[in-house]
């Protein structure tokens, strides 16, 4: 019986790898295991409950105002022990970050093997986003699978130098979990506030935006919606309290702004679902969002993720306040426009990468 572990600590990671340790654990000839660094704590217990998923271990190395050296050496000393004791055979990690980072390095260490779930995503720039990168990158080089979601991201592996062998092309895990998270007949407070109006959904979070850039962001969100009565905006706010000051600066007390908690991953899920558009600077919801038919702003200077771009679902209009203005605005009022990014196909898969990646490991 092969011995796996599946290793995750935030709350995308949880979204996109919980669907995958749910088929694994359909199949007898698997050992599952599951560990959770807390990389994200409240976060990624919610995914976990959806999932009802219960984690064998939890480093639970989570603490405030956490730094990336923090997070680092806190898994690398939490794991260790964990990896020595289990003795996996394979260890699936997810994507970027820091959590997927360190706990590749500690594979490489003693000599484990790393199943690398969403691999060959690349921007070309090792700082942006950062350290997310980097971090991929990192773990592209000990990988001796890669699940990479699209043939773009094969072909970046190929360029990089690494064996066809290795590299399998299995859709996103992300499409996957939308099935389960998913209702026609789900309902809100929040959502019968937005009835009657267009309701946009905005996330903002990303490191290297904090600063200038985010209030960039935010002064042309508060823009349409000083100009568009028509228009209402909710944003499930980061924990991050630099986040939360200038959202609070700029937006105040706006009467068609809602600042609202963290969402878990149903209502956040079905909130897509329900809104007009989406502004966002992260990397997830690039991939889901073109299920759901929603056109996308990214609020970013580049995309590791082109296939969106490329499909039409996606727009990159960078962190100047002139730029996400004037693209915010045409999307409202250029109906044309509209149509085609919300009808634009999904390049991201149909729904079964974690049957494929099942599939690819019991035969490996």
């Amino acid at each position: 019986m092969k011995k796996i572990m599946l290793v995750f600590g935030t709350r995308p990671e949880a979204i996109k790898m919980c669907p995958l340790v749910n088929e694994l654990k359909k199949r007898d000839c698997f050992d599952i295991k599951v560990c959770v660094t807390g990389q994200h704590k409240e976060m990624l217990q919610q995914v976990l409950e959806v999932f009802s998923i219960i984690p064998d271990f939890n480093l639970e190395i989570m603490k405030e105002k956490q730094t990336l050296f923090d997070v680092t050496t806190n898994i690398l000393d939490g794991i260790r022990p964990v990896l020595e004791d289990c003795k996996p055979d394979i260890v699936l990690v997810h994507g970027d970050t820091t959590t997927t980072f360190a706990t590749s390095l500690a594979c490489f260490y003693l000599g484990i093997k790393i199943g690398h779930v969403e691999a060959g995503l690349r921007t070309s720039n090792i700082y942006s986003p950062f350290p997310e990168e980097y971090n991929r990158r990192a773990v592209s080089l000990v990988s001796s699978y890669n699940f990479a979601p699209t043939e773009l991201s094969k072909n970046n592996l190929l360029k990089e130098g690494y064996s066809s062998a290795s590299i399998y092309v299995v859709g996103n895990t992300a499409i996957d979990a939308l099935k389960t998270t998913i209702s026609p007949d789900y309902s809100h407070p929040i959502l019968e506030w937005g009835e009657g109006s267009k309701l946009i959904l905005i996330t903002a979070h990303r490191r290297e935006n904090l600063g200038i850039p985010m209030e960039n962001m935010f002064k042309a969100i508060k823009r349409v919606l000083d100009e568009h009565k028509d228009v209402r905006a909710v944003y499930p706010i980061h924990m991050n309290p630099i986040v939360r000051d200038v959202a609070t600066k700029i937006f105040g007390d706006d009467e068609r702004m809602k600042m609202i908690e963290p969402l878990d991953v149903i209502d956040f899920h079905n909130f897509m679902k329900k809104s007009y558009l989406i502004l966002t600077d992260s990397g997830g919801i690039q991939e889901e969002a073109p299920s759901l038919g929603k056109p996308v702003l990214v609020m970013r200077d580049m995309t590791e993720r082109p296939e969106g771009i490329e499909a039409g679902t996606l727009k990159i209009v960078g962190t100047s306040e002139k730029k996400i203005y004037e693209e915010f605005s045409n999307l409202l009022l250029n109906k044309i426009e509209y149509n085609r990014m919300s009808h634009a196909s999904n390049p991201y898969g149909d729904g079964f990468a974690s049957k494929r990646i099942a599939d690819i490991l019991e035969k490996n």
